[in-house]
């Protein structure tokens, strides 16, 4: 059983790998969620990397964004020894949908995310 956090290393926040992400990067939706995903750059890097994004546009008030990103992060520290370990990915969750969920049912979807990590990397 590994370490569950969510530490420094673990976010995506390099603004040349972030660009490059958006722009090069592969992407897929699963309610609700955009998902972009891409290999790591660098040749040796520690953790995977991930972003978080709400739309302010959605969700006016910053309580409410704050609120669901903290759901995601949740979710992605409880479950992230599922991501497949061979490639580092630098992955980027987009929430997209304008009501604000259950933690339970975000956790749920971040794990059928995960899946279809896993699924890309076999194929």
């Amino acid at each position: 059983m590994g370490r569950y956090t969510f530490g420094k290393n673990e976010r995506l926040s390099k603004e040349k790998h972030i660009q490059e992400l958006f722009d090069k990067g592969s992407s897929f939706y699963f309610f609700p969620f955009k998902v972009f995903f891409m290999p790591h750059p660098d040749p040796a890097p520690s953790a995977h990397q991930v972003l978080v994004s709400v739309s302010k546009r959605n969700f006016k008030r910053a309580v409410d964004r704050n609120l669901i990103k903290r759901r995601i992060r949740e979710a992605y520290r409880l479950n992230k020894e599922r991501f497949p370990a061979q490639n580092k990915l630098l992955i980027a969750y987009i929430y997209s949908v304008k009501d604000i969920l259950p933690s339970a049912q975000i956790q749920e979807r971040l794990v059928k995310t995960i899946k279809r990590f896993d699924y890309v990397e076999k194929n």
